[in-house]
């Protein structure tokens, strides 16, 4: 029927329907969606305009039905357009894109132009819609498309590659990959067979059209898709490796190599030829050699010389098949060598074939799987674990690296077989071996879109993995940390478990970055495996530089419970460095632990960590250092101390708790004597600590101990009353024997030295339960603190009050002990074993025995050997006398020591030599042992205090003539100085160098002298 017969609303109600299925068609295709989303959006606006002229009744007229006819005709020619490219092969569409765009662009504008033909203004029913038409007509007419900039950009890249006669498998690859991406067919080799078929159907088709340009392209464009890992087939590949290795089967073991045909020689180059083609002569030519020889003006066929009537070049395929026949079997003779080669176990041989696998991949990637069908790859990963030369693990390890390059096949070959095992650990080998270890991992890590998510996993399960990676990390050689830190950052993003590893490997930056900007979930496995990780003090002051400390104080503030335990047990570790100590107290982490460990209204385990964090804090001689505020202001310790003895005071205290607050308290205290008064008489602290020593945790007793031997130089009357009670004295006892813990017994003996040496009860119990045993086995084994703290306990015992407490003392060995501390002891030690020689020699002249004069005088002094100072019969076990205890010479050597404190008690001691009422004895002996001269020097260079005590023995020194003879001129000079300085002061020294002085004169001006040497 004429279309003029057909009513005009069933012929715009035809154009409609046209118009819809067209534009929905378009809305479908893939390739240049945005170009044909333009056409179909274009094409829905006319549909609505088309309904709208039916529903007015458009007016029938000729110009109205040449316009429509000139519509339907333009929708019909995009209708065609989209069927054209509905089915075609996405790979094919997509390198004709710039050629589509322009046909869709074309196509709009035509449409547009035929809508504007449309009569509608003449109508004035439809003058209404006139403009909306004119709007869509003007947009269409005048429409810009372009090709995706995306697929132009590979478009560009395939052009530049196929002009630069670039066919590596890796371009093949990277290429075959972007296209598929582009056009969303998956890269897998099913997909991509049907994807290349269809393309190969498209060359025949171009073929068939005769459009010789097209199909060159098209096939240039197949060739190298067709090298690419995802193209190739590998059941073809591995049979065509057979059937060559068939043939090569008829050549000796020993060969390796097939001469080359005449034919396949370049003339110009005169070497094998690899893209041959054929001049109108006949003459075949490598292309790029005839090219440059074109380049170069010439226009004579190479071989032959004869003048070009055409310079086109034709591709010589069966010379080129020939060619690539003759190279496969030269490559498989060559693997047969390379596997004869590496099961040799000679270093050297194993060292060529590495390099002809090598130069074989270089050739040819198909080599690649042919090497791993010859079971090449097995040989050397097996040899790679068994290998002791460096060299040739290295090699390994790079045609290891090449053999998988880009080939997902090899990839898996080399894990599964037993590759991970020896692959890592040449992760720790010396840096050449490593960097080639870690670059061949990376390589195994990665497929055609990035990680490969399930190998990661796979290198994870490895223990000593990522322990290597972070040695490398942190090593010198820059390229292998920085494949190192790669790989550890994608492990960390596949499981942050990896991060708790490289954490126990000594990388902790990761996890700390995690505790700080994580989710809690994250931050709560991160502090988790800290609380679970054993770490030295230089990881731990690590951790603290990271920047752990202040998001690990947020936790405790804001976190849950789980949260403020966790955190806090990490702080508990952190706080045993000094540094990190600094770091919690800047942080202002202080006020916060002390507020949760004193609330009333917390768990008992968050007390606990609390708790050892204070102990930490002030531990190492740092005492109150670090209690302070976020700007290094003392804390109130009064307060401290107060709420650290009331957690004593509190029955529901649990012993996790009270140890470490008594440990600290302990500490605290020994860091300021003033804290001990504070803690003794403003918080009671004695009453709170004695019932301590009968607690049941054995650690809290040698604790309290400690504190009580502090706070009983303030206070030692309560603790008396709280020995004598039954039991107390043996725990105590049981302490001083304990040489396990030195700390303990060392408090226990000080305290013992500080309680009243008038308690005699004490004293004597102490004798019956052997706490003098048990002092005089800390002199003989103790630590020198122990022994010092034994020495002063010693005085209650050698009181010259209690002449039987003396005579037990001196019964169990402690003179010859005391000697050998005034000899080699500490300076402590030497003043204290002096002054106790001095106690027990204050004594000697009360139990010496001194005969009269009689007849029988000078028979008896013949028969019996006289003391020297006492004029008696003396002993050390009977009178304590320390001329028979051998003290005197050691006695002196400590006055010419210039040592204050020994000088000041020896000169105490050797007093005690010389008797008011008869010194000239004493002050012989002095005279003789060569005392004098070394106390007089003291005038020189002692203290004010120990002068005075010199000045006093010389009073009784110059009681004599023939002193004064000796040493008083020397004595006058040091005496006239001493008084002259003090002649305006009223201090007892200038008035004792005064008396000297003027006994001195005295003696200078008398004429009686007593015979030298009558008491001696």
């Amino acid at each position: 029927m004429a279309l003029e017969l057909i009513p005009i609303g069933t012929f715009l109600a035809v154009l409609t329907n046209q118009v819809i299925k067209t534009a929905q068609a378009a809305k479908d295709i893939i390739i240049e969606k945005d170009s044909f989303k333009v056409l179909s959006k274009h094409l829905f606006d006319i549909e609505s305009l088309l309904k709208a002229l039916q529903l007015n009744e458009l007016t029938d007229s000729p110009a109205v039905r040449l316009a429509l006819e000139s519509l339907e005709a333009d929708v019909e020619k995009a209708n065609n357009l989209v069927e054209k490219y509905k089915k075609r092969s996405r790979f094919y569409l997509l390198l004709k894109c710039r050629h589509i765009v322009n046909e869709v662009q074309e196509v709009t504008r035509n449409i547009g132009r035929s809508l504007a033909s449309v009569p509608l203004a003449s109508t004035e029913v439809l003058s209404g819609i006139s403009d909306q038409v004119n709007r869509l007509q003007n947009e269409m007419q005048r429409v810009e498309l372009e090709a995706s900039h995306s697929q132009l950009q590979i478009l560009d890249k395939l052009n530049q590659g196929l002009i630069d006669h670039k066919l590596d498998q890796g371009f093949a690859n990277d290429m075959l990959e972007e296209i598929a991406k582009a056009v969303g067919v998956p890269v897998e080799h099913s997909e991509i067979s049907k994807e290349l078929a269809s393309f190969r159907k498209e060359k025949e088709e171009a073929s068939n059209r005769k459009e010789r340009a097209e199909v060159l392209f098209l096939e240039q464009v197949i060739e190298l898709l067709s090298q690419a890992d995802a193209a190739r087939d590998y059941e073809e590949v591995r049979k065509q490796y057979f059937q060559r290795l068939q043939v090569i089967e008829r050549y000796d073991a020993g060969e390796d190599y097939i001469s080359s045909l005449n034919p396949f020689v370049c003339p110009i180059t005169m070497t094998v030829m690899v893209d041959p083609v054929s001049l109108c002569t006949g003459t075949t030519c490598e292309r790029a050699a005839i090219e440059a020889w074109f380049d170069r003006g010439k226009r004579t066929d190479p071989e032959t010389g004869e003048v070009l009537e055409d310079t086109s070049l034709r591709s010589n395929l069966p010379l080129r098949k020939s060619i690539q026949e003759w190279r496969e079997l030269n490559h498989c003779l060559k693997i047969r060598c390379c596997r004869e080669k590496l099961l040799s176990g000679v270093d050297s041989s194993e060292d060529e074939a590495l390099s002809q696998m090598q130069d074989l991949m270089r050739e040819s990637s198909v080599n690649k799987d042919w090497i791993s069908i010859g079971g090449l790859t097995d040989i050397i990963v097996s040899i790679l674990g068994t290998s002791r030369n460096k060299y040739v693990k290295k090699k390994i390890l790079v045609t290891l690296k090449q053999v998988v390059e880009g080939h997902a096949r090899n990839k898996e070959k080399v894990i599964d077989y037993e590759g991970w095992d020896h692959i890592v650990p040449c992760l720790g080998r010396d840096s050449s071996i490593s960097k080639a270890a870690v670059e061949l991992l990376y390589e195994l890590l990665q497929d055609r879109s990035g990680w490969n998510v399930s190998v990661c996993r796979k290198l994870s399960q490895q223990c000593s993995g990522i322990l290597f990676l972070v040695t490398l990390l942190k090593g010198t050689v820059r390229e292998s940390a920085e494949y190192a830190e790669k790989i550890l950052q994608k492990l960390f993003d596949i499981d942050e478990e990896n991060i708790c590893r490289a954490a126990k490997s000594g990388w902790y930056k990761p996890l700390v970055d995690r505790i700080i900007q994580g989710s809690e979930s994250s931050r709560m496995l991160m502090v988790k495996a800290l609380v679970n990780m054993e770490l030295v003090d230089s990881n731990l002051e690590l951790l603290g530089k990271e920047g752990i400390i202040p998001p690990l104080l947020d936790m405790v503030t804001s976190g849950n419970f789980q949260s403020k335990e966790l955190s806090l047990s990490v702080l508990v570790k952190l706080s045993i460095v000094c540094a990190n100590k600094e770091l919690i107290a800047a942080a202002g982490g202080i006020p916060l632990i002390l507020q949760l460990m004193f609330s009333t209204h917390v768990r008992s385990i968050i007390i606990v960590k609390c708790s050892e964090i204070l102990e930490k804090l002030s531990s190492d001689d740092d005492g109150i250092k670090f209690l302070v505020d976020e700007n290094g202001d003392q804390l109130d310790l009064e307060q401290i101390i107060n709420n650290l003895l009331g957690l004593h005071q509190n029955i529901k205290s649990s012993h996790n708790v009270r140890r470490p607050a008594l440990r600290a308290l302990l500490r605290i205290c020994k860091s300021e004597a003033g804290l001990v008064k504070t803690a003794v008489l403003k918080a009671d602290g004695v009453s709170i600590v004695l019932p301590l020593l009968d607690d049941s945790d054995p650690e809290i007793r040698e604790t309290a101990i400690n504190l009580l031997f502090l706070f009983s130089h303030h206070e030692p009357e309560g603790v008396v009353d709280y020995l004598l009670k039954p039991k107390r004295l043996e725990a105590l006892v049981g302490y001083l024997v304990n040489d396990d813990k030195s700390d303990v017994q060392m408090a226990a003996a000080g305290l013992l030295a500080n309680l009243p040496k008038s308690e005699l009860t004490l004293t004597m119990k102490l004798i019956d339960m052997d706490g003098l045993d048990a002092i005089i086995h800390i002199l003989n084994s103790g630590t020198i603190e122990a022994k010092e703290n034994a020495l002063s306990a010693l005085f209650r015992f050698t009181d010259p009050a209690n002449l039987e407490s003396q005579r037990i003392v001196v019964k169990k060995g402690v003179y010859p002990l005391l000697v050998n501390f005034v000899r080699v002891g500490s300076v402590t030690a030497k003043a204290r074993a002096a002054a106790l020689i001095g106690t027990l020699s204050a004594s000697t002249p009360k139990l010496t025995v001194v005969s009269k004069s009689t007849g029988c005088w000078c028979f008896w002094l013949s028969q019996v050997n006289l003391c020297s100072a006492h004029g008696g019969i003396c002993s050390e076990s009977t009178t304590f006398c320390l001329l028979k205890a051998n003290a005197l010479p050691d006695l002196v050597k400590l006055l010419h020591g210039q040592v204050h404190a020994t000088a000041y008690e020896a000169i105490q001691t050797l007093t005690t030599l010389v008797a008011e009422g008869c010194p000239q004895r004493g002050v012989n002996v002095l005279h003789e042992a060569d005392a004098i001269k070394h106390i007089l020097d003291i005038l020189n260079w002692g203290t004010d205090s120990l002068k005075e005590e010199a000045l006093g023995l010389l009073e009784k020194v110059f009681m004599t003539k023939e002193m004064v003879e000796i040493y008083g001129s020397t004595t006058r000079l040091l005496l006239v100085g001493m008084t002259g300085r003090n002649v305006h002061d009223d201090s007892s020294l200038g008035s004792k160098a005064a008396r000297v002085l003027s006994r001195i004169e005295r003696y200078s001006r008398s004429s009686t002298s007593l015979l030298p040497g009558l008491f001696g």
